[in-house]
């Protein structure tokens, strides 16, 4: 991500044929001539925006965007009063505007990246993006795209431009943006789907749940590097005990298995599911596309998923609720490292994330640190609590439910989890069984007492307080030069660079996208140069960088210069990122 200028908003709107003419008028000149392109013109159907145009042929491609007002575009109002509406169906129609552009895309001539078309491609989740917006007042629809402008070598081809422009693009804007061409009852059932899903949010959160998975839902992926549901795959099935019912606007009547608040395990034999139950609940912040087979799981959306991060910083955090002391007497109160191991860097994150609002971790035994989770009678006798500085988890998870932070834990390799449970979960060829009828008694046969008090973390203050002094202030990384800011870049949705400084977000596995992180490190530079000084907490700096982002994707539904590749992203993630960042200083 680079900063750019998108062109001269104050110009006069010009026409169709004024851009024609200007074609032909520089058709065969210097690449540069390109520039003379940018502003707007009207296409009688819609406005045409030309925002930023590209140096050469090999560089990123030029930004465009397409304006219909309320009237042109022609969708239901009532479509677009509700946010989870309005976002499903902006997702909706960026999808078909994708696959209408992606048809014409390199088919023009020239070098480089002439006639490249391509927009945002949105996976399994529906998130709010500035690549396609609606202005629920008016109506008024803008979609931004991308187009390489066509060239011989450093040559401007305006005819292969031409054709794009005026032959092409008007296919894909009647095609995919035109309410009175596309299929009504397709998009209704998007409406329809998003308005069952808000519901069932709502229901979830009135009852006092922390999930809810639907019977029926598919939820083994096509594989390890796709998020498309899995062919053939075991439908789920929730046990009776759990089983809840919802009644939903559209869909009616939805059956499932209801997590409640508290502790929860999720047991079983390798291969039977476990993992897979817990990626879908961690996936269940967000909303599904129909037919991805998690439109009715759905998480809390304080969820956080914690797992071990050997070698991440960690700057000003108190985890002596979990590390007491460390042999080099450096104080766990306000611990800082360049290198955490395993179990201080789960720590942090607990703690981290706590301190940001989580109302409930989510986490795989596969992907912690076993000394930070747990340790067993046998281990205890012979290393005594004296000589351990380590308070496992075990140790804190009935004490964090009485501060109201629930645990869904996927464990495999340990017992002793069982008498902290509330309620134990196992699958067996991903079919759920409730067992926890069966723990019980198994524990009081062997004359083990369940844990079923609400223990104080033995502190005079809130676990969630710990975080507040914790005040980042932005280091020289973020001047860059001349006055215009650091250069940085987005690593896909494993992390960004700014300057050449990385912040590594692998850890961070509730990242869909990488157009949130996109969000993300404008809105941190942005925050760096004005309110980064010090003073200000991390939670609050992070939802108040929420808030900017939500308010420039709103923006973006007119003719304001946006990016086009900009979308939605919780504080709870932009907190992590945060707290990752080494080129912050901490007060």
């Amino acid at each position: 991500m680079e900063n750019r200028s998108y062109g001269n908003r104050g110009r006069r709107e010009e026409t169709s044929e004024d851009l024609r003419q200007k074609l032909r008028r520089i058709d065969h000149r210097g690449y540069p001539a390109y520039k003379d392109l940018r502003g707007q013109y009207d296409f009688g159907g819609y406005r045409l925006f030309i925002d930023h145009v590209q140096g050469d042929p090999f560089a990123a491609p030029s930004h465009v965007s397409v304006h219909l007002s309320g009237r042109q575009a022609g969708f239901p109002g009532e479509w677009l009063e509700q946010d989870c509406r309005r976002i499903a169906l902006q997702d909706e129609l960026l999808r078909r505007f994708g696959r209408a552009i992606g048809k014409y895309s390199r088919q023009a001539g020239g070098s480089g990246k002439s006639g490249v078309l391509s927009c945002s491609r949105p996976g399994q989740e529906i998130l709010e993006r500035s690549a396609c917006q609606f202005d629920p007042k008016s109506g008024a629809l803008t979609v931004r795209f991308l187009v390489g402008f066509p060239a011989a070598g450093r040559t401007v081809l305006a005819g292969e431009l031409e054709k794009i422009l005026f032959n092409w693009l008007p296919a894909c804007v009647e095609e995919a943006l035109l309410f009175s061409r596309l299929p009504a009852e397709k998009l209704k059932a998007v409406c329809d789907l998003a308005d069952d899903q808000e519901a069932l949010r709502n229901e979830v959160r009135r009852t006092g749940l922390v999930a809810f998975v639907a019977d029926g839902s598919v939820l083994p992926r096509e594989s390890g590097i796709s998020q498309r549901p899995m062919k053939n795959a075991v439908p789920f099935r929730s046990p009776e005990e759990d089983r809840v019912t919802f009644k939903l606007p559209h869909r009616g009547t939805v059956t499932g298995m209801g997590i409640p608040a508290g502790i929860t395990l999720i047991i079983g034999g390798g291969y039977h599911g476990k993992s897979t139950l817990l990626n879908a609940l961690e996936r269940g912040i967000y909303n599904h596309i129909a037919g991805d087979g998690r439109e009715f799981i759905v998480t809390d959306r304080t969820a956080v998923k914690i797992r071990a991060e050997d070698g991440r910083c960690v700057n000003r955090d108190d985890i002596s609720l979990f590390i007491r002391s460390l042999p080099n007497g450096k104080s766990t109160a306000d611990f800082s490292t360049e290198d955490a191991s395993g179990s201080t860097s789960q720590a942090a994150s607990c703690v981290e994330a706590i301190a940001a609002g989580a109302g409930c971790l989510l986490m795989d035994e596969d992907t912690c640190a076993t000394n930070f989770m747990v340790r067993d009678s046998l281990m205890q006798r012979i290393v005594s609590p004296e000589e351990e500085p380590i308070i496992p988890y075990l140790s804190r998870m009935r004490a964090l439910g009485a501060e109201g932070v629930s645990t869904v834990l996927v464990a495999g390799s340990s017992g002793d989890f069982f008498r902290v449970a509330d309620r134990v979960i196992q699958m067996n060829q991903y079919v759920p069984r409730d067992v926890t009828k069966k723990v019980r008694e198994i524990l009081s046969e062997n004359g083990v007492e369940a844990e079923t008090g609400e223990p104080e973390c033995g502190k005079d203050r809130s676990v969630r307080e710990s975080g507040t002094r914790r005040c980042p202030q932005a280091g020289p990384e973020f001047r860059g030069r001349n006055g215009r800011g650091p250069k940085s870049k987005v690593l896909g949705p494993d992390g960004f660079m700014i300057g050449r400084g990385t912040v590594d977000l692998r850890g961070v596995e509730q990242i869909a996208d990488s157009e949130q992180l996109e969000s993300l490190c404008r809105e941190l530079i942005r925050a760096a140069e004005h309110g980064m000084d010090g003073r200000t907490p991390v939670k609050r700096l992070a939802e108040e960088m929420e808030s900017e982002i939500r308010k420039t994707l709103r923006s973006a539904a007119g003719d304001r210069p946006v990016p086009g590749n900009l979308a939605e992203i919780r504080s709870l993630e932009i907190a992590a990122a945060v707290d990752r960042c080494r080129m912050l200083r901490w007060k």
